[in-house]
């Protein structure tokens, strides 16, 4: 398998391990000095420890979430990604209380890697669309 076909699985393997809170997976391929650019969220994601702190921010929010995988672009040590994410927001969200509403949101995720290993990550979230699907703005 090519470096490019190897990180596009790695990229599969991400969302999975994600999604299920492996920590496990999230040690072996992701660096210590990781860092995920999210101007979005509240709090710096570093490190395999803050992937799973990302996890538990959302996940009690939207327990039922999907991350359909729809294309991946791989050029040198980068891969991009575009998905959606759905849900239905039945916890709490940082301070939304649960709204019952499904949200279907677009997303750009770029993904770098150091031999074979997540080094870095931006994330862009189609933030005001799901604020409206969630009903905290108007649509």
């Amino acid at each position: 398998m090519s470096t490019l076909e190897l990180n596009k699985q790695l990229c599969r393997e991400y969302f999975k391990a994600f999604l299920a809170r492996d920590t496990a997976w999230m040690a072996r391929h992701i660096a210590p000095h990781f860092i995920r650019h999210d101007p979005g969220l509240p709090f710096e994601v570093k490190g395999p420890e803050g992937v799973a702190q990302l996890h538990d921010a959302l996940l009690p929010a939207f327990p039922d979430m999907e991350l359909p995988l729809l294309d991946f672009v791989a050029e040198g040590n980068k891969v991009l990604v575009r998905l959606k994410v759905k849900g239905t927001h039945t916890g709490a969200f940082g301070d939304m209380a649960a709204t019952g509403r499904k949200i279907d949101i677009d997303v750009l995720d770029l993904f770098q890697f150091e031999n074979g290993v997540l080094v870095e990550h931006w994330a862009l979230l189609d933030n005001l669309g799901m604020l409206k699907q969630l009903g905290a703005l108007p649509a």
